[in-house]
């Protein structure tokens, strides 16, 4: 068997993928480059491909599928890039990953911390050797209501890592959990809304989630609230944040990621001129944080996305997986 890499980053993922190889006998090739209509012809001859959160459309998969891929693997955890149904009609299977969810729980913790006692912008403003106390009033993070809106497994260590900070805890799931009820109270979306002081987002990307975070749900917050998104983009209506930052009605905002971040996040753009103008506008508050979807980003997660990845391909390649996306 053997798959291709796209979007491969020769500093961190390739020693795990000459690893991988080794484990599991499958061999792969790569590009540095995301797919395009120069480069799939790369996976020709291989079983599937792997990728990062990019235009995995229609048309894409087509190409994919006409040079002999079989299996669309996808380096994350979210899979919402994929058009599953294209590949559902191409025959061709489809798998995400998981990795251990301490370090993007960790760092959403990090964020809110960050967020309730102004820590960039007192950074930012130390830099210029302004040591003054005005506009940098924090909060006591311990007395804070936190909202946790998903308790998958990464919600889930959110939720038990924050029981040691005295927070007060809300949870909010469809499915709710016996182990998350040790650390937390689950309550309806309207109680999380109007009772946090953060709110932090550890969702799925679909159509249900879509904008849940929208200008009717800000309305129901508490003024001052503060919204963490370590997740999903589409699950904040941008300009819904925007209005909510700028009338003074939210506190202020985390972001690891946002709406339309494909062809930003993951490259060099110094220089050059913002092409998304939402992210330009939160760019421009000072009550806003932003990171180019790095919460993931430990070694410990990159070896797992890795090899989750050639663990696909191998069950998938020896019928020991029939469907990809398993209970998470």
């Amino acid at each position: 068997m053997k798959f291709c890499f796209y979007a491969l980053r020769e500093y961190d993922e390739l020693i795990f993928c000459h690893e991988m190889k080794d484990k599991y006998g499958i061999d792969f090739t790569y590009t540095t480059e995301y797919p395009n209509d120069e480069n799939i012809s790369l996976a020709s001859g291989c079983d599937g491909m792997s990728c990062t959160p990019c235009d995995m459309s229609a048309k894409v998969l087509k190409a994919f599928h006409d040079v002999g891929v079989k299996y669309i693997l996808t380096r994350s955890i979210g899979y919402d890039h994929v058009d599953l149904d294209a590949a559902r009609e191409l025959g061709m299977k489809v798998d995400n990953v998981t990795y251990t969810p301490t370090g993007v729980a960790d760092y959403a913790i990090m964020l809110m911390l960050a967020s309730v006692r102004r820590f960039a912008h007192i950074l930012k403003r130390t830099e210029l050797q302004d040591y003054s106390l005005k506009n940098k009033l924090g909060r006591d993070f311990s007395q804070c209501t936190v909202g946790v809106m998903g308790t998958g497994k990464i919600g889930e260590t959110v939720i038990k890592h924050l029981s040691g900070f005295g927070c007060r805890i809300l949870a909010y799931d469809v499915y709710e959990k016996e182990s998350v009820k040790q650390f937390a109270s689950y309550a309806d979306l309207d109680t999380i809304l109007k009772e946090s002081d953060i709110i932090t987002l550890h969702m799925n990307a679909n159509e249900a989630n879509h904008h849940i975070i929208n200008d009717e749900s800000i309305a129901k917050m508490k003024n001052g609230a503060y919204i963490i998104n370590t997740a999903r983009g589409k699950l904040i209506d941008s300009e819904a944040l925007i209005n909510g930052i700028e009338s003074g009605k939210l506190g202020g905002a985390a972001l690891d990621v946002v709406e339309f971040e494909n062809g930003l996040y993951y490259y060099n753009l110094m220089g050059e001129v913002m092409i998304n103008h939402k992210l330009a506008i939160l760019r421009s508050f000072p009550n806003v944080i932003l990171s180019p979807h790095t919460a993931f980003y430990t070694a410990e997660d990159v070896r797992e996305m890795v090899e989750g990845n050639f663990k696909s391909c191998y069950e998938f390649g020896t019928g020991k997986k029939i469907h990809g996306f398993e209970e998470r």
